[in-house]
């Protein structure tokens, strides 16, 4: 759906009307609406993967990959634990509520919005909705109008499988995004794209004190050690970097390396590139081509920022910008400046690896975090001495793939995370509840006024939480002292015994 702002505040109050019912609460109806998404990606996988070609030039494996088994496994990951994500979580609780039912329960969060993004159009506006529909919400879907012809199969198939009364998706580009943020009430709302929308999105949001979960990016450093074989490692970052022409949020922006090792990277570089793409990269049916004329001329503007060792190539009428490698960037080079989002790979160098961790340390944290070393300590304490969305050793990008890994950015590359029952909490509020008993007023008369002294000295005995020498009896100290407490309160009652 696309239109005046009529139209779409009207859309939003029916979606809002639908929540209220309690229809989306059902957990069979979440499952029947997750089945009927994956209904959606199997029946239709190849008019997806045409859509994102013409958008984008995706290759069908990339497109199979990222577009649609991510998606697929995400959904089926969210079907076999639905059940237990739904249930009670019982909590440990101290010996003052050893006799009550505590636990917390994930309720939805209401009415949600998804803003989708253009690199990935179809993952990026589907995976957050999996966890919407997951955790019992109702939302609008607004897919990026950037990628015109998978936002078209968007607004196309969504209303066939899923319940229109529950879902629905509105078409548009700025005008439309922002009667949506300035117009209408959201609980959660899930965006996926660049910072300085994604502060918009946030102080639209603040309004209502609606949640944020803001996916955004950066410039994700990839240190490249001495010790690494750099042949394995060279190819693993042009596969990240390379795929979709390096627009991926979690591509390796840039490379740290010592000097002494980057005419060798160079050199593997040049070969990988070779073996991936052959002797032309714009005639290979693998590579993807930049999204729009924008985009084109913002990265052809960065290839004055160093010497390009590899690569270089650049054709407007195709909006093709060949791999490209280069060297003697400096850190105040544009490039540097902000996130790249193309198939530019600057090289940087460091003295040390320490100057490498202090290089990344200075700047902004990254949404992925990257290095190539065989030695664990370096692993480990590269992974200590940082902070970033998501670490990965000894590979690129591949952690986005694993359902169980929380995916999120830190600082200026985002906040909160999603994926497997991260999606499901995202769009969740986790609600503490407590259930006691009628009885026992004995026990509980001991809180009441007038207050006593003794009263005091005894409720701190209960209540005053030390901390535990050994783990194992603290776990089953409560346990036993609550028994004969138990047994004492029955016969006599507790102030009667205690405090006279």
């Amino acid at each position: 759906m696309s239109g005046s702002e009529e139209k779409i505040t009207l859309a939003v109050k029916k979606l809002r009307e639908t929540y209220r019912t309690g229809r989306t609460k059902d957990v069979e109806f979440r499952r029947e609406q997750l089945r009927n998404l994956l209904r959606l990606m199997d029946e239709n996988e190849e008019e997806i993967l045409e859509a994102v070609h013409k958008d984008l030039h995706k290759p069908r494996t990339e497109a199979t990959l990222a577009e649609i088994l991510v998606v697929k496994n995400d959904i089926a990951y969210a079907l076999n634990h639905l059940s237990e994500w739904t249930k009670p979580e019982p909590l440990d609780v101290p010996l003052v509520n050893k006799m009550d039912s505590c636990f917390t329960v994930s309720e939805p969060l209401g009415l949600a919005l998804v803003i989708g993004a253009w690199n990935y159009p179809i993952q990026l506006t589907i995976m957050p909705l999996i966890g919407a529909i997951a955790a019992g919400n109702c939302a609008v879907i607004k897919p990026s109008e950037i990628a015109e012809a998978s936002a078209e199969l968007v607004g196309k198939l969504i209303p066939q499988y899923l319940d229109q009364e529950c879902f629905t998706v509105i078409h548009g580009g700025v005008e439309e995004t922002q009667c949506l943020l300035n117009k209408c009430k959201f609980d959660k709302i899930f965006y996926t794209g660049g910072s300085a929308v994604g502060k918009l999105v946030m102080q639209a949001a603040a309004k209502n004190l609606a949640r944020v979960t803001l996916e955004l990016g950066g410039k994700s450093p990839c240190y490249v050690d001495k010790d690494s074989d750099l042949e394995i490692a060279v190819k693993r970052i042009c596969w990240g970097k390379f795929a979709n022409a390096g627009q991926t949020c979690v591509a390796p922006d840039y490379i740290l390396c010592h000097p002494d090792i980057q005419e060798a990277l160079v050199k593997q570089f040049k070969e990988a590139l070779f073996e991936f793409y052959g002797e032309d990269p714009k005639e290979s049916p693998d590579y993807a081509r930049i999204v729009n004329n924008r985009h084109f001329n913002r990265l052809k503007s960065l290839l004055s920022s160093g010497e390009c060792a590899v690569g270089g190539e650049t054709d407007e009428s195709e909006n093709y910008i060949s791999p490209t490698v280069m060297i003697g960037v400096k850190p105040t080079d544009p490039i540097m400046e902000n996130e790249v989002f193309g198939p530019l790979l600057p090289i940087v160098n460091v003295e040390s690896f320490d100057d490498a961790i202090e290089f990344i340390n200075d700047r902004d944290r990254p949404l992925a975090l990257y290095i190539f070393a065989n030695d664990k300590s370096k692993i480990q304490r590269f992974m200590d001495s940082t902070s970033s969305g998501g670490f990965l050793a000894n590979d690129t990008v591949v952690h986005a793939g694993v359902e169980s890994l929380p995916f999120g950015g830190v600082g200026e590359s985002g906040m909160g995370n999603y994926h497997g029952k991260n999606s499901f909490d995202s769009f969740s509020h986790k609600k503490g509840c407590v259930i006691k008993k009628q009885a026992m007023e004995s026990f509980n008369s001991i809180r009441y006024p007038p207050y006593e002294e003794k009263r005091l000295a005894w409720i701190r005995w209960l209540i005053e939480a030390k901390e535990q020498s050994y783990e194992k009896l603290s776990d089953i100290a409560p346990l036993l002292l609550s028994v004969p407490l138990a047994m004492i309160h029955k016969v006599i009652g507790l102030p009667r015994y205690f405090l006279k």
